[in-house]
């Protein structure tokens, strides 16, 4: 019989998996390949999300590797912008194609492409981008010529789900809560020894196991995965969870002590931690979702006590707004403040922590 996990051991094994009981002396390229991406819609989240995992973690640190080549932000899970590692994206890129080309065929770009062979598409846009660093407003402005009549800037959106596409180090550097309007565009092309489907699966597992069909669904967008997890069943532990889901996990990966204490995380918008399931209740209860989850596809930033979000913080100015959904336990005030000096340290100079009334 399948062991069952509680919500409590599945949220410390989740948050040990995670680096979130305590931060790590492991870099980033380790950090971030562990964890396969981290949510960049938005430049400063990354680095939040790295400052959470990692100690001493320096922003300096981070633009480096940007610079370089050895970190990236593309379009990658879910269709949505992500960092990676430079290589990894390139071998998850081609197992993630279809996603990516699914999102290129939504409503949103239809006024510019209805009617257009997608692939000739992709094809003028690989021939635009071949050999040259493009804005993606030049990259508009080419689609336009090529394209008379249709709008540029969804061209060129569709072609970037369609073409395998880095932005430059400029869309990834610290210092803004929104995303940057112009960066710039290079190819990306897949390398040799591209993911399989299963070990995509074991990549997931070791991040955020134990997990369910649904679950690696919901964090990769891709879908009919049965048949992959089924394959790969004979040499996997499986559990359930309190429900009664069938849930997998890595051979050698046990479950966490659903008692061990863990302290206060800040972490930003979009974070994966909330991300990586389709059930969330292992880290957010169901009726504090739409605290976090408003709508028009945001998620915003929270913090987690005991284990599970308890509030969401915002910056405003020079003001770290901490606002929790209800009243705090006895001692958490403190501990929460005291993570929350922190996070306003390494915002930078001026910040400080305002506490808002709870919800």
């Amino acid at each position: 019989m399948n062991d069952v996990l509680s919500v409590r051991t599945l949220n410390r094994t989740l948050l040990e998996r995670q680096f979130l009981t305590e931060r790590t002396g492991l870099g980033v390229p380790g950090v971030v390949e562990r964890l396969v991406a981290l949510q960049a819609q938005e430049p400063n989240w990354p680095y939040l999300g790295l400052w959470a995992r990692i100690e001493g973690f320096r922003r300096e640190r981070l633009a480096e590797l940007l610079a370089d080549g050895r970190m990236v932000r593309a379009a990658s899970l879910r269709s949505t912008q992500h960092l990676s590692g430079g290589a990894d994206y390139r071998r998850w890129r081609p197992l993630l194609q279809p996603v990516l080309e699914r999102t290129s065929r939504a409503g949103y770009f239809t006024p510019a492409t209805d009617g257009l062979d997608l692939d000739a598409l992709a094809a003028v846009g690989r021939e635009l981008l071949a050999g040259r660093r493009l804005s993606r407003q030049e990259l508009a402005t080419e689609l336009g010529a090529r394209y008379p009549g249709r709008d540029g800037k969804l061209l060129a959106g569709a072609v970037q789900l369609r073409v395998p596409v880095v932005h430059g180090p400029d869309s990834s550097a610290w210092g803004g809560w929104s995303p940057r309007t112009n960066t710039s565009l290079t190819l990306a092309e897949p390398r040799p020894g591209e993911l399989s489907a299963g070990a995509a699966v074991l990549r997931y597992l070791a991040a955020f196991g134990p997990a369910g069909v649904k679950d690696f669904q919901a964090w990769s967008g891709l879908t009919r995965m049965r048949a992959v997890f089924e394959e790969l069943r004979p040499g996997l532990r499986v559990h359930r969870d309190e429900r009664g889901t069938e849930l997998f996990d890595l051979p050698d990966a046990a479950p966490a002590d659903p008692d061990r204490p863990v302290p206060v995380r800040f972490l930003p918008a979009y974070d994966n931690l909330l991300l990586g399931h389709a059930d969330r209740t292992r880290v957010l209860a169901e009726p504090d979702r739409p605290r976090v989850m408003p709508g028009a596809a945001r998620v915003l930033p929270t913090f987690l006590l005991d284990g599970f979000v308890a509030g969401t913080w915002a910056v405003k100015g020079t003001e770290l707004l901490v606002t929790p959904f209800r009243p705090l336990p006895d001692g958490a005030t403190g501990q929460v403040a005291a993570e929350a000096d922190r996070l306003a340290a390494f915002l930078g100079p001026g910040q400080r922590v305002v506490f808002t009334a709870a919800g």
